[in-house]
């Protein structure tokens, strides 16, 4: 079946004005109502964002007041996270829903709950009341049977045990079954997405539903001197296979969980190459993530101190507007994967020829 893009609708919807004019002077009968082109509804065009710490900003900073630990909230949802810094033509309002740490079954229906906050889908339902949703994008995966940020701190453990073995060491052993564990419930929270716009009244061919992978924040060729607790406490190894088998197994889950319910793909595994925390040396102007981040002023807060450190290894400001760049591009195509890749003046660029590795 032939799809049509919304931002094509209004030639067509000019077309069909044109006609009616026509066939008014000609003294023909009207025809009867002609449906609005894109998603239902009367409301603006929209594009949301679903999922976890990725896509919610943390890192990025300036979190807003409810989501930075008020009643228990640590969505950490930033302005400056990508979706605000995604332009779509004729997206003009952006919703972030994502929260971090959530788990898939927090994106999915149900009765699941993250930071206080109920299932991302069912406010995703909401949303369509007043709202015509034209693109979906989600990011999630992590939190669950992989447990990146548990392994994150195993590794930062592994780094004070010098002697010991490398964190990679043990969790390469089951990091397969992990990925394929998780898959099942990603594609089970983005076909959620799908019948949570369906009840709405969206065809397939109203909205575009877009599933992004992980960027990687570290590369393993950081400088020594910042391999330590005033940047990246990890050992070379550790970072070394997250890079080379760790991470492409991670995206290979994800693009396999896409596919599943026929969404679109945008690998961002290799987006920060060159960027990661900690690689500009003694400058970070150029890194687009954060380095190891404590806010010292939680400390002296007991419900605040658990979360001292919870921005570290996260895409800043600067990545998340590299990150919109590239989520652009995509949007604007009709490919049904595209790697996030550097231009030649350094910027991100969907490379929509690429075949992710």
């Amino acid at each position: 079946m032939r799809r049509y893009r919304w931002w094509f609708g209004g030639l067509a919807l000019a077309a069909v004005t044109a006609l009616v004019a026509v066939f008014a002077l000609s003294g023909t009968e009207s025809p009867g109502p002609v449906d609005r082109p894109g998603p239902p509804g009367d409301g603006p065009l929209t594009i949301v964002t679903l999922g976890d710490s990725t896509l919610s900003g943390e890192g990025a900073g300036e979190y807003t007041p409810d989501t930075d630990g008020t009643n228990g909230n640590w969505c950490h949802r930033s302005p400056k996270a990508t979706v605000h810094v995604t332009q779509v033509p004729g997206i003009t309002e952006r919703v972030n829903l994502a929260c971090s740490g959530a788990p898939a079954a927090q994106v999915a229906l149900g009765d699941v709950e993250q930071w206080t906050e109920p299932s991302q889908a069912r406010q995703l339902a909401e949303l369509t009341r007043t709202k015509r949703v034209s693109a979906v994008v989600v990011a999630v995966g992590a939190n669950d049977d992989p447990h990146f940020s548990r392994l994150i701190s195993e590794c930062f453990q592994a780094w004070f045990d010098s002697k010991g073995a490398p964190c990679s060491e043990r969790i390469a052993q089951d990091w397969q079954n992990r990925v394929d564990a998780m898959v099942p419930k990603v594609s089970d929270a983005l076909a959620d997405v799908r019948q949570v716009l369906q009840n709405a009244g969206y065809s397939r061919e109203d909205y575009q539903l877009v599933l992004q992978s992980y960027a990687a924040p570290i590369g393993p060729g950081i400088p020594e001197a910042l391999r330590s607790l005033d940047g990246c406490p990890f050992r070379a190894e550790d970072l070394q296979w997250v890079a080379t088998q760790g991470m492409p197994v991670l995206t290979g889950g994800l693009r396999k969980a896409a596919g599943e319910v026929d969404a679109r793909f945008l690998d961002l595994s290799r987006a920060g190459t060159g960027h990661e925390a900690c690689s500009g040396g003694e400058d970070p102007a150029d890194e687009w993530f954060s380095r190891l981040t404590i806010r010292w002023q939680d400390l002296t807060d007991t419900e605040r101190a658990g979360h001292a450190i919870q921005e570290s290894f996260h895409p800043n400001a600067n990545g998340h507007a590299q990150f919109g760049r590239c989520l652009t591009e995509f949007l604007g195509t009709a490919d049904r994967a595209a790697a996030c890749l550097a231009g030649e003046d350094g910027a991100l660029r969907a490379a929509t020829t690429v075949t992710a590795q």
